[in-house]
C-alpha cells in the first residue's frame, strides 16, 4: 500500500474518531431542563410535616393567665380597686343615692301562669316585670322571675360577723354603696354594725326554708323565712344586721339593743326601711325582724319611717285576707 493511501486513511480515522467523542460528552436540553426545574423546586418545597411520635408544645400551665376575676365571683368590695367587681347591669341603675319614684306593683308586676310557681305560696300570684328595680316589691304575692340574679353584685367594704367572702356577703352595688354609708354614720355615733346575711341565690333559699320546714313544720316556717323565689334577699337589696360582736344576729333579742335603736332611727337616711316592723306581720307576713333591712332609695325609706308604715302600705298592696 502506497504511502499516500495510509496517509488518507488515518486522516479519515482520526476524524471518526473525533466525531464520536463529541457525540456522547454533549448534555442532552431534555436533561438540562428536568436538573434546572430540579433546582428551582427547592424553594417552594415545605418542611416534611412533624411525626406524629413528636410530642407537640402545650403551654404550662404555670405561664397561661388566670381567670378574670369577675368570673370567680370574687369582686372586690368597691373602692378598693385592689380586686375587681362584677359587671354592672346594662339596665339603668335608677339611684344614686335614691330610688325611682314610686312605682305601683301592678306597675312591676305581671300575671304569673297558674301553678308555674312550683314550690311558692299559693297566695303569690304575680310575678316582678321589673326585678331590676331598686323599688321592686318581693313578698308572699309578688315573686321574682324564676333563677333570678342582679347581674351588678358586689362585695359592700364592711364588716361581717364573718371573715369568708361567700354568697351572702354581696349585695347590689347600689344598695352596698348605701350600706358603707350607713356603716360610716353609725360608727361616728358609737355604734358598730356588722353584716350577718346579704344575697342568697333561689337554690340557697330552697335549702335554708327546706331546713326550716323540717324542723319546724312549714306553717311556722312561712313566718320567719320565705318561699324560694319570693325572698328580698334574692334582691341583693336586703341584709340582716347585727352587731359587731355577732350576738342576736337574726335574733329576737336583737330587738331594743343600741344597734337596733340606731338603725330603726336612721336606716331611711341612708335609703333602707325596717322591712318588717312589729305589729304588722297582719300585712308583711312575717313576724317582727328589727335586723332585716331594706333598700329603696332616700325618698321612699323616708316617707315609710315617717308615716310606721310598711312597703304593701305604701304601694297600697296589702293582701286582703281570705
Amino acid at each position: 500500500m502506497s504511502r499516500t493511501v495510509k496517509i488518507v486513511i488515518l486522516f479519515i480515522a482520526v476524524i471518526a474518531v473525533g466525531w464520536g467523542i463529541g457525540k456522547y460528552t454533549s448534555p442532552s436540553p431534555s436533561a438540562s431542563i428536568e436538573e434546572g426545574a430540579s433546582a428551582g423546586a427547592g424553594s417552594d418545597l415545605q418542611a416534611p410535616p412533624k411525626s406524629s411520635s413528636e410530642p407537640s408544645v402545650e403551654p404550662s400551665p404555670e405561664l397561661s393567665p388566670e381567670p378574670s376575676a369577675v368570673a370567680s365571683d370574687a369582686p372586690e368590695a368597691p373602692g378598693t380597686g385592689s380586686e375587681p367587681t362584677a359587671a354592672p347591669s346594662d339596665k339603668p341603675d335608677n339611684s344614686g343615692s335614691q330610688a325611682s319614684a314610686e312605682p305601683s306593683p301592678a306597675a312591676t308586676a305581671k300575671p304569673t301562669d297558674a301553678g308555674s310557681s312550683g314550690s311558692g305560696d299559693p297566695a303569690a300570684e304575680q310575678t316582678a316585670a321589673e326585678p331590676d328595680s331598686m323599688t321592686v316589691m318581693v313578698n308572699k304575692q309578688y315573686q321574682l322571675p324564676d333563677g333570678y340574679k342582679p347581674a351588678d353584685l358586689v362585695y359592700p367594704d364592711v364588716p361581717f360577723i364573718f371573715s369568708e367572702k361567700i354568697e351572702k356577703r354581696m349585695m347590689r352595688k347600689t344598695a352596698a354603696g348605701a350600706l358603707e354609708r350607713m356603716f360610716a354614720g353609725a360608727k361616728k355615733d358609737g355604734v358598730y354594725l356588722a353584716g350577718v346575711s346579704a344575697y342568697r341565690s333561689e337554690k340557697t333559699q330552697t335549702t335554708l326554708f327546706n331546713n326550716y320546714v323540717a324542723r319546724d313544720g312549714e306553717e311556722k316556717a312561712r313566718t320567719y323565712s320565705a318561699v324560694p323565689g319570693h325572698s328580698e334577699h334574692q334582691t341583693g337589696l336586703a341584709i340582716d344586721v347585727s352587731g359587731s360582736d355577732g350576738k342576736c344576729a337574726a335574733e329576737s333579742c336583737f330587738g331594743g339593743t343600741k344597734e337596733a335603736d340606731w338603725l330603726a332611727a336612721h336606716a331611711a337616711e341612708y335609703g333602707f326601711i325596717i322591712r318588717y316592723p312589729e305589729g304588722k306581720q297582719g300585712i308583711t307576713g312575717y313576724m317582727y325582724e328589727p335586723w332585716h333591712i331594706r333598700y329603696v332609695g332616700q325618698e321612699i325609706a323616708k316617707e315609710i319611717a315617717a308615716k310606721g308604715i310598711t312597703l304593701e302600705e305604701y304601694y297600697d298592696a296589702v293582701p286582703v285576707s281570705k
